[in-house]
C-alpha cells in the first residue's frame, strides 16, 4: 500500500531482509533504499529505518530522493548504527528518532512505532470512546494500540453497541485521518448491487448504468473503508472481496482495467463468524484476512456505570442540533440501570432525544419514562393533597405504598431514607389506578372520585402512560 511505505536504509543485505519481513508483518510496505525510483518521491511515506550507514551525507541522499515527503519522516534507528549518536544529538531530528535494539523483537518494535506516532501526531484525547468503565478503558487502549498501523480490524459486538464509532475513532487517531472515511453496510444492499457499490461500474455495464461511477474503494483512496455487517455478505461477493484484500487491485463492473487501491479495511459484524464458518456461510480465509486485530465492543448492560457520561455526550449533540438538553432524576437513572438495553447505546441515544423533545428544560423522573423503562414501580412527584388523601385512604392504599418501598406506615420514614418525589409519584399513580378500577375505566367517574377536573386527570393519564387503562367518558 503506497501510504504505508517505510524506507529501509541498511547496507547489510541479510539484516535488511529481516527488517523488511518484520515491517511487512506489521502492515507496512518496506522499500530498500537501493530500490528507490524517481516516482517514489510522489508516494506517501511513514518512516525510515536507519541501520548500517557510514555517513550522514549518505542518509540525507536517500531521504532526499523522497523530496519534501522525506524531510520530517520519523526514524527508527538501530542502536548499533554508526549514526545513532549523531541523530539523537540533532535537535532538529531527535523528537522523531527512536532507538531500537537488534535483533528486532515484535513488542519493542511496536512500542517504538507507537512512540513515534504519538510525537508526530496531535493528541487525540477528544477522540476517545465515551466511558470510563473497565470494559471501555480496555477498548480505548486497544484503539490507541492499533490506530497507528494499517492492520485490518474486525469490530465485533451487538447491534447498536457503537461499532461504527470505534471504526471512526481508529481512523481519526491514525495517520490516515486527513483522508476519507467511507462506510458501507454490506447487509443493507442487495447482493447483485453490492459489487457495483464497492468497486464502481463503467457506463453501460448493466441496465441503468447511464454513466461511469466510482465505488467505495475509489472514494476511500488513501483513507479507511468501513465494511459494516460483513457477516451478511454473500459468498460470491466474499470471494471477490478476498481477492481485492490480497492483491490490492480491483476492476470496475463492466471494465477490464485493473486499479490499485490504498485503503485501510475495518470490518464489523454482530454475528458469530466462527459459527458462520462452520455452517458454510462465511469463508474462513476471508475471516482470517479481516481479523488481524479483532476488537470486541461490550454491550451497554455490561457498562452501566457509563450511563451518565453517555447521556452527557448525547445532550451535547442535541444542543448542537438546536434541541434542549435533558436531565434524569436519581429515580429515573435507577430505572434505566435496571433496563436490559437490547438496543445498546443506539437505544439510549434515541431515548435521550425522545425525552428532550417531550420535556425540554425539564427533569425526567421515572414516571415520565416510556413504560418499558420504568420497571416495576413508576415514580414521580405528586401534590400535597394526594399525600393527605393517601394518609386517610383505605388499608389497601397503604399496602400499595408498602409495595413501593414503604414500611407499612406512609408517615414513617424508612430507615434507609427514600426519594420523596419518587414515592409520592408512585402513590398518585396507585390512587389513579384504583379510581379507574372503581369507575370501570371511565375517566369522568374516576375524576369525581379523585375530586379533580376531568381534563386534569386526562393530562395525568397521558403523563404516566395510563391512557390505555381508561375509557372515554
Amino acid at each position: 500500500m503506497k501510504s504505508s511505505n517505510f524506507l529501509v536504509v541498511e547496507s547489510d543485505r541479510s539484516r535488511a531482509d529481516g527488517i523488511m519481513s518484520v515491517l511487512a508483518f506489521l502492515g507496512y510496505r518496506p522499500v530498500p533504499a537501493t530500490s528507490l525510483q524517481e516516482a517514489d518521491a510522489m508516494e506517501s511515506w511513514r518512516g525510515v529505518f536507519v541501520g548500517t550507514v557510514q555517513s550522514e551525507a549518505e542518509l540525507d541522499a536517500c531521504i532526499g530522493a523522497l523530496g519534501r515527503n522525506g524531510r520530517d519522516l520519523p526514524m527508527l534507528v538501530a542502536a548499533d548504527s554508526p549514526l545513532a549518536s549523531t541523530l539523537l544529538a540533532d535537535d532538529s531530528r531527535n523528537h522523531s528518532v527512536e532507538l531500537i535494539e537488534l535483533p528486532l523483537r515484535y513488542e519493542r518494535l511496536s512500542e517504538a512505532l507507537r512512540a513515534l506516532q504519538s510525537r508526530i501526531q496531535p493528541p487525540a484525547a477528544s477522540l476517545r470512546m465515551v466511558g470510563q468503565s473497565g470494559p471501555m478503558q480496555r477498548v480505548n487502549g486497544l484503539i490507541r494500540q492499533v490506530a497507528p498501523f494499517d492492520s485490518s480490524v474486525l469490530v465485533l459486538g451487538e447491534s447498536g453497541s457503537g461499532k461504527e464509532m470505534v471504526a471512526r475513532t481508529i481512523h481519526e487517531c491514525s495517520p490516515r485521518r486527513d483522508k476519507p472515511f467511507i462506510a458501507i453496510n454490506c447487509g443493507a444492499i442487495p447482493a447483485e448491487l453490492l459489487e457495483s457499490e464497492l468497486f464502481g461500474h463503467e457506463k453501460g455495464a448493466f441496465t441503468g448504468a447511464i454513466s461511469t461511477r466510482k465505488g467505495r474503494f475509489e472514494l476511500a483512496e488513501g483513507g479507511t473503508l468501513f465494511l459494516d455487517e460483513i457477516g451478511d455478505m454473500s459468498l460470491p461477493m466474499q470471494v471477490k472481496l478476498l481477492r481485492v484484500l490480497q492483491e490490492r487491485v480491483f476492476e470496475r463492473v463492466g471494465g477490464n482495467r485493473p486499479q490499485r487501491c490504498d485503503v485501510r479495511i475495518i470490518a464489523a459484524t454482530h454475528r458469530n463468524l466462527e459459527e458462520a464458518i462452520e455452517r458454510g456461510g462465511f469463508r474462513e480465509d476471508l475471516y482470517y484476512r479481516l481479523s488481524v486485530f479483532p476488537l470486541e465492543m461490550p454491550p451497554l448492560r455490561q457498562r452501566l456505570e457509563d450511563l451518565p457520561a453517555l447521556i452527557g455526550e448525547f445532550n451535547q449533540r442535541l444542543v448542537q442540533r438546536g434541541l434542549s438538553s435533558v436531565r434524569f432524576s436519581p429515580g429515573a437513572m435507577n430505572a434505566l440501570c435496571r433496563h436490559g438495553w437490547p438496543g445498546n447505546v443506539r437505544e439510549l441515544s434515541n431515548l435521550v432525544e425522545r425525552m428532550a423533545i417531550l420535556m425540554p428544560h425539564g427533569e425526567v423522573r421515572a414516571a415520565d419514562l416510556p413504560e418499558k423503562y420504568r420497571g416495576a414501580a413508576p415514580l414521580e412527584e405528586v401534590s400535597g393533597a394526594a399525600l393527605i388523601a393517601m394518609m386517610e385512604a383505605e388499608p389497601e392504599v397503604t399496602e400499595s405504598f408498602t409495595a413501593l418501598g414503604g414500611e407499612g406506615d406512609p408517615s414513617v420514614l424508612p430507615q434507609g431514607g427514600l426519594d420523596l418525589k419518587d414515592h409520592l409519584a408512585g402513590i398518585e399513580i396507585g390512587l389513579i389506578r384504583q379510581a379507574l378500577n372503581s369507575a370501570n375505566g371511565v375517566v369522568a367517574h374516576a375524576a369525581k372520585l379523585l375530586r379533580v377536573q376531568r381534563t386534569t386527570l386526562v393530562e395525568k393519564l397521558r403523563k404516566y402512560g395510563l391512557s390505555e387503562a381508561a375509557q372515554a367518558g
